[in-house]
């Protein structure tokens, strides 16, 4: 029996822990098994044709809310050229109903954590043991399952993150996340982790992102992890997912610890007004998040990533508003904005008659309007996220883009100034993609000019010393005009600037 794992990651310095997990619990049938991966950017005919070139008897998918279209179309090219291939699916995304992509054409669906399951109904198929359509999983015992770690091939370890987790679940019950329907948080065995860790490290990997949900629930846990990677030469990358109000003493000197670029937390805000929070059952302490993020800001080197929703239960774009620019007055961190999105299997569905919600049934299951925001709002926020990535997420007009709103009274108002703006752009350009870097600067530059009205010589000051920051990168043409003032010896040094260039 030749049986293939595989998936499609969203991008290729991406790799499926889940599919290493099933490989190394697939006991006498591993040495028939071989995991294959993809990313959503490949063409699903091509991907087709490099699994069944292997002739597999059975392929297992693993399913997720960025692949499921394209997941679809692969099972029905695979069944329409190899009928007799046996499909199982697997993953989040067939884990609860309903199904809004149809997966009809699959011969088994796992439901729920698969690390055991794939192998006991590999086994039934090889022995013609009948097997109902969907199988519901138990969470496994931990202790039970094989480790993946050693599955990571040298390539991976070369060019992708490196996936990894000390606890599945999370005790959290937001109605909008998936996580919230585990039951309890379960860990793995700390000391055997740990030892599958060092031989990644001593294999050279670098990039470690933990995919706990918690991470820093646990203080004995966190502080351990901690430790293993404070004993390390930099440089290395460790990524975590934390929870904003939970930071105690021994956790804050040991992320002071951290060397600079050694360390992100992800920190999922999603909404500082209590209201909005209390609808979707999520916890909400304004003082200790305020007092955590500002001790991440001011006290430590790690990069800081926080996360705010568009659309929830109640909130309406004046709140949002106001998120975003008590956020900006905690810390400069980067802020992902995210659109509701509606998971199968979640809670936030009985909000849908009282808060009018109507989302998209196309993955990624988007909000198109609620009670609070028309479709045009969710339109305009949508280009709003993708034009704050561009602009002030990306870290390349990290200076001149808080002129927006730097020269406001009193509180900066960002979310007004940067609002106006998308629509600017949006009117300039009909578009939110294929924007160079160069269009995205001169925008900027005639806006501030042009409709706030600022000194074109003050403007240009502070992009040349954002977009200058790259050494050799020449000056834009919108500049040369006032590059001549830009000639200090400190900004020559760090901008790339020389003789020739001016």
């Amino acid at each position: 029996m030749k049986i293939i794992l595989t998936t499609l990651n969203s991008r290729f310095t991406h790799s499926a822990i889940g599919l290493r997990y099933i490989y190394a619990n697939m006991q006498e049938l591993q040495e028939n098994t071989q995991i294959l991966e993809f990313s959503i950017n490949d063409a699903v005919q091509t991907i087709a044709e490099k699994l069944l070139v292997h002739s597999p008897d059975i392929i297992g998918l693993g399913v997720y809310i960025w692949n499921a279209s394209e997941i679809h179309e692969l099972i029905h090219i695979i069944k329409k050229v190899s009928p007799h291939t046996t499909i199982i699916l697997g993953g989040p995304e067939v884990t609860y109903l309903p199904f809004r992509v149809n997966f009809d054409d699959a011969d088994y669906i796992i439901q729920g954590e698969g690390d055991l399951a794939f192998y006991e109904l590999c086994n039934k198929i090889l022995n013609a043991v009948e097997s109902e359509h969907i199988i519901k999983m138990t969470a496994p015992n931990l202790k039970e399952i094989e480790l993946p770690y050693k599955y990571y091939t040298d390539d991976d370890i070369k060019n992708r993150y490196i996936y990894v987790e000390v606890s599945r679940g999370c005790p959290f019950e937001c109605e909008f996340c998936l996580s919230s329907m585990d039951e309890r948080v379960r860990a793995f065995n700390l000391d055997e982790v740990l030892e599958e860790f060092q031989i990644l490290w001593e294999r050279g990997a670098r990039n470690f992102k933990f995919v706990d949900r918690t991470f820093n629930l646990n203080m004995k846990t966190a502080n351990k992890i901690l430790d293993f990677f404070l004993e390390k030469e930099p440089p290395y990358f460790a990524h975590f997912e934390v929870i904003p109000d939970h930071f105690p003493a021994s956790l804050r000197e040991k992320i002071k610890s951290f060397p600079h670029g050694a360390l992100q937390l992800e920190i999922g805000i999603q909404t500082l007004n209590p209201e909005i929070a209390n609808n979707v059952s999520r916890q909400l302490k304004l003082d200790k998040i305020e007092d955590n993020i500002r001790f991440l800001e001011n006290e430590t080197t790690a990069h800081i990533h926080l996360d705010l929703i568009v659309g929830l239960p109640g909130e309406t774009l004046e709140s949002f508003g106001k998120n975003l620019d008590k956020l900006m007055q905690m810390s400069s961190c980067e802020i992902q904005i995210g659109i509701l999105k509606k998971l199968s299997g979640t809670h936030i569905s009985r909000h849908d008659i009282t808060y009018e919600m109507t989302y998209s049934d196309i993955p990624p299951y988007d909000i198109l309007r609620n009670k609070q925001l028309t479709f045009l709002d969710i339109q305009i926020m949508k280009r709003f996220a993708r034009f704050w990535d561009l602009f002030y997420n990306s870290g390349n007009f990290k200076n001149s883009v808080t002129l927006l709103w730097k020269d406001d009274t009193n509180m900066p108002k960002v979310f007004d100034n940067f609002y106006a703006f998308g629509l600017w752009i949006y009117e300039q350009t009909d578009s939110t993609w294929k924007i160079s870097l160069q269009r995205q600067g001169e925008l900027l530059f005639t806006y501030l000019n042009e409709i706030k009205k600022l000194n074109p010589e003050y403007i240009a000051k502070s992009m040349l010393e954002d977009m200058m920051k790259i050494k050799g990168r020449a000056i834009p043409s919108y500049l040369k005009p006032y590059s001549s003032n830009f000639t200090t010896k400190a900004k020559l040094g760090t901008s790339g600037f020389n003789k020739r260039q001016q």
